[in-house]
Protein backbone atom coordinates (compact mmCIF):
# COMPACT_ATOMS: atom_id res chain seq x y z
CA UNK A 1 0.00 0.00 0.00
CA UNK A 2 2.86 2.38 0.82
CA UNK A 3 4.47 1.81 -2.57
CA UNK A 4 1.23 1.97 -4.58
CA UNK A 5 0.03 5.17 -2.93
CA UNK A 6 3.39 6.83 -3.43
CA UNK A 7 3.46 5.79 -7.09
CA UNK A 8 0.01 7.37 -7.50
CA UNK A 9 0.98 10.52 -5.62
CA UNK A 10 1.17 12.82 -8.68
CA UNK A 11 -2.19 11.54 -9.95
CA UNK A 12 -3.80 12.09 -6.56
CA UNK A 13 -2.48 15.66 -6.39
CA UNK A 14 -3.40 16.58 -9.95
CA UNK A 15 -6.88 15.09 -9.48
CA UNK A 16 -7.56 16.86 -6.20
CA UNK A 17 -9.92 16.82 -4.54
CA UNK A 18 -9.18 13.12 -4.26
CA UNK A 19 -9.41 10.51 -1.54
CA UNK A 20 -7.33 7.62 -0.27
CA UNK A 21 -9.15 5.01 1.80
CA UNK A 22 -7.06 2.33 3.52
CA UNK A 23 -8.54 -0.87 4.88
CA UNK A 24 -7.37 -1.29 8.47
CA UNK A 25 -8.40 -3.47 11.37
CA UNK A 26 -8.87 -3.01 15.08
CA UNK A 27 -6.30 -5.78 15.49
CA UNK A 28 -3.78 -2.93 15.15
CA UNK A 29 -4.18 -2.40 18.88
CA UNK A 30 -2.20 -5.61 19.45
CA UNK A 31 0.48 -4.71 16.93
CA UNK A 32 3.96 -3.38 17.45
CA UNK A 33 6.66 -1.97 15.22
CA UNK A 34 9.97 -3.76 15.76
CA UNK A 35 12.47 -1.92 13.59
CA UNK A 36 15.03 -4.67 14.25
CA UNK A 37 12.69 -7.32 12.81
CA UNK A 38 10.21 -5.63 10.45
CA UNK A 39 9.91 -8.71 8.22
CA UNK A 40 9.49 -11.14 11.10
CA UNK A 41 12.67 -13.01 10.18
CA UNK A 42 13.70 -13.51 13.81
CA UNK A 43 10.27 -14.24 15.22
CA UNK A 44 7.13 -14.87 13.19
CA UNK A 45 3.53 -15.58 14.05
CA UNK A 46 0.66 -15.18 11.61
CA UNK A 47 -1.67 -13.25 13.90
CA UNK A 48 1.14 -11.01 15.18
CA UNK A 49 2.25 -10.30 11.61
CA UNK A 50 -1.32 -9.38 10.67
CA UNK A 51 -1.70 -7.07 13.70
CA UNK A 52 1.69 -5.48 13.05
CA UNK A 53 0.84 -4.87 9.40
CA UNK A 54 -2.47 -3.26 10.33
CA UNK A 55 -0.72 -1.01 12.85
CA UNK A 56 1.81 -0.02 10.17
CA UNK A 57 -1.03 0.61 7.73
CA UNK A 58 -2.82 2.88 10.18
CA UNK A 59 0.41 4.74 10.97
CA UNK A 60 0.95 5.17 7.24
CA UNK A 61 -2.58 6.57 6.91
CA UNK A 62 -1.99 9.16 9.64
CA UNK A 63 1.46 10.08 8.35
CA UNK A 64 0.28 10.46 4.75
CA UNK A 65 -2.67 12.58 5.87
CA UNK A 66 -0.25 14.82 7.74
CA UNK A 67 2.06 15.12 4.73
CA UNK A 68 -0.85 15.91 2.38
CA UNK A 69 -2.55 18.44 4.61
CA UNK A 70 -3.98 21.36 2.59
CA UNK A 71 -3.45 19.65 -0.79
CA UNK A 72 -7.05 18.60 -1.40
CA UNK A 73 -6.15 14.93 -0.95
CA UNK A 74 -7.76 13.25 2.05
CA UNK A 75 -6.50 10.04 3.62
CA UNK A 76 -8.56 7.94 6.00
CA UNK A 77 -8.70 4.37 7.25
CA UNK A 78 -11.63 2.05 7.80
CA UNK A 79 -12.18 -1.03 9.91
CA UNK A 80 -14.77 -2.95 7.87
CA UNK A 81 -15.44 -5.48 10.64
CA UNK A 82 -15.32 -9.24 10.44
CA UNK A 83 -16.31 -9.98 6.86
CA UNK A 84 -17.19 -13.28 5.22
CA UNK A 85 -14.24 -13.65 2.82
CA UNK A 86 -11.87 -16.45 1.85
CA UNK A 87 -9.91 -15.91 5.06
CA UNK A 88 -8.82 -19.32 6.29
CA UNK A 89 -9.86 -21.00 3.03
CA UNK A 90 -6.65 -23.04 2.78
CA UNK A 91 -6.82 -24.36 6.33
CA UNK A 92 -7.77 -27.96 7.00
CA UNK A 93 -8.61 -29.93 10.10
CA UNK A 94 -9.68 -28.12 13.24
CA UNK A 95 -8.48 -24.71 11.99
CA UNK A 96 -10.45 -25.11 8.75
CA UNK A 97 -13.57 -26.16 10.63
CA UNK A 98 -13.12 -23.27 13.07
CA UNK A 99 -12.86 -20.70 10.29
CA UNK A 100 -15.90 -22.17 8.52
CA UNK A 101 -17.92 -22.01 11.72
CA UNK A 102 -17.05 -18.47 12.84
CA UNK A 103 -17.56 -17.09 9.34
CA UNK A 104 -21.24 -17.94 9.73
CA UNK A 105 -21.40 -14.95 12.10
CA UNK A 106 -19.39 -12.56 9.92
CA UNK A 107 -20.96 -9.77 7.90
CA UNK A 108 -21.46 -9.90 4.15
CA UNK A 109 -18.90 -8.30 1.84
CA UNK A 110 -21.57 -5.77 0.89
CA UNK A 111 -21.94 -4.67 4.50
CA UNK A 112 -18.17 -4.54 4.88
CA UNK A 113 -17.94 -2.21 1.89
CA UNK A 114 -20.43 0.37 3.23
CA UNK A 115 -17.93 2.46 5.20
CA UNK A 116 -15.35 2.22 2.41
CA UNK A 117 -17.92 3.58 -0.06
CA UNK A 118 -18.97 6.23 2.44
CA UNK A 119 -15.39 7.47 2.84
CA UNK A 120 -14.76 7.36 -0.90
CA UNK A 121 -17.87 9.23 -1.96
CA UNK A 122 -19.87 10.95 0.77
CA UNK A 123 -19.93 14.76 0.78
CA UNK A 124 -20.09 14.55 4.60
CA UNK A 125 -16.41 13.54 4.74
CA UNK A 126 -15.02 15.36 1.71
CA UNK A 127 -12.63 17.42 3.85
CA UNK A 128 -12.05 14.90 6.66
CA UNK A 129 -8.53 13.48 6.70
CA UNK A 130 -6.31 11.47 9.02
CA UNK A 131 -9.19 9.69 10.73
CA UNK A 132 -10.27 6.13 11.44
CA UNK A 133 -13.82 4.89 10.80
CA UNK A 134 -16.06 1.89 11.39
CA UNK A 135 -19.76 1.67 10.56
CA UNK A 136 -19.55 5.17 9.02
CA UNK A 137 -18.50 6.68 12.37
CA UNK A 138 -15.19 7.90 13.78
CA UNK A 139 -13.43 5.43 16.05
CA UNK A 140 -10.25 5.60 18.13
CA UNK A 141 -7.05 3.73 17.44
CA UNK A 142 -4.19 2.74 19.70
CA UNK A 143 -1.94 5.32 21.26
CA UNK A 144 1.03 3.84 19.39
CA UNK A 145 -0.68 4.45 16.02
CA UNK A 146 -0.50 8.19 16.77
CA UNK A 147 3.19 8.22 17.78
CA UNK A 148 4.63 10.79 15.37
CA UNK A 149 8.26 9.77 15.87
CA UNK A 150 7.54 6.10 15.11
CA UNK A 151 5.34 7.07 12.15
CA UNK A 152 8.09 9.23 10.65
CA UNK A 153 10.71 6.54 11.18
CA UNK A 154 8.45 3.88 9.63
CA UNK A 155 7.85 6.17 6.65
CA UNK A 156 11.60 6.66 6.19
CA UNK A 157 12.34 2.92 6.42
CA UNK A 158 9.48 2.14 4.01
CA UNK A 159 10.85 4.65 1.51
CA UNK A 160 14.28 3.03 1.76
CA UNK A 161 12.89 -0.50 1.37
CA UNK A 162 10.84 0.48 -1.68
CA UNK A 163 13.64 2.66 -3.08
CA UNK A 164 11.37 5.70 -3.22
CA UNK A 165 12.47 9.25 -2.54
CA UNK A 166 11.51 10.51 0.88
CA UNK A 167 8.48 12.74 0.32
CA UNK A 168 8.67 15.88 2.41
CA UNK A 169 5.69 17.38 4.12
CA UNK A 170 3.93 19.66 1.67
Amino acid sequence: MFLLTNLLFDVLLSGAPSRVVNIASTTESGGRIDFDDLNGDKRFGGWAAYSNSKLAELMFTYELASRLESTGVTVNAVHPGAIRTNLGHGNSGLAGWGFSFVKLFFASPEKGARTVIYLASSPEVDKVSGKYFANCHLISSSRLSHDEETRARLWKVSAQLTRLPLMARL
